[in-house]
C-alpha cells in the first residue's frame, strides 16, 4: 500500500491544478496587459508622425518594388507594425536606393569626409541619414509591434491554459 492515501493525493493534484490556473491567469493578464501597452503606444507614436501611404493610383505603385507591397495599404494612415515594415522596406529603401546608386549612408559619409567641398556627396549624405534614421525608426516600430502580436497570442493560450486547468481541478474534486 502507498504511504499516501487516494484523498490525499487527489488534495494534493488538486491544489497543484488551482496554483497553474493561477499562473496562467497572472501570465495570461501581464501578457495581455503587455500586448495593449506595445501595441498601443506604437500605434500612437505612429499617427503622431503623420505618414500617408501613396494614393490608390498613385504613379509610384506601379514600382514592382513597391506597388506589391503597399497597394493595401493605399491612402491610409500608417499606424501599425505591418504598415511600418511595409513602408519602410519597400518605399523608403527602394528610394534611398536611387540617391547614391544604392550606397548606403556610411559610403557616401566616408565619401564626403574626404572630399568636404564636394556639395553633392554632402546633400546625398544628409538624405540618406535621414532616410536610413527614419527606416530603422519604422523597422524598430514594426519589432515593437510584433513582439505585441506574439504577447497577445501567449495571452490568449494562458487564457485557454485557464480554462482547461478549471475543467480538470473541477472535475477533480
Amino acid at each position: 500500500k502507498s504511504p499516501m492515501g487516494r484523498r490525499t493525493l487527489d488534495l494534493v493534484l488538486t491544489a497543484g491544478g488551482v496554483l497553474m490556473t493561477v499562473v496562467f491567469l497572472v501570465a495570461g493578464s501581464l501578457l495581455m496587459w503587455g500586448a495593449t501597452f506595445t501595441t498601443g503606444t506604437v500605434r500612437d507614436q505612429l499617427a503622431a508622425q503623420q505618414i500617408y501611404m501613396p494614393a490608390a493610383g498613385n504613379a509610384q505603385l506601379a514600382d514592382p518594388k513597391i506597388g506589391p507591397y503597399l497597394n493595401q495599404y493605399a491612402g491610409q494612415q500608417l499606424v501599425n507594425g505591418d504598415q511600418a515594415e511595409a513602408y519602410a522596406d519597400h518605399f523608403i529603401a527602394v528610394h534611398l536606393e536611387k540617391v547614391a546608386n544604392g550606397q548606403t549612408y556610411a559610403q557616401v559619409s566616408t565619401q564626403a569626409q574626404a572630399k568636404p567641398t564636394d556639395a553633392t556627396l554632402k546633400a546625398q549624405a544628409a538624405t540618406l541619414f535621414q532616410g536610413e534614421s527614419l527606416r530603422g525608426v519604422l523597422l524598430t516600430a514594426y519589432a515593437f509591434w510584433t513582439a505585441g502580436q506574439i504577447a497577445m497570442w501567449a495571452s490568449i493560450g494562458a487564457f485557454v491554459a485557464v480554462g482547461l486547468m478549471l475543467v480538470l481541478v473541477i472535475l477533480g474534486t
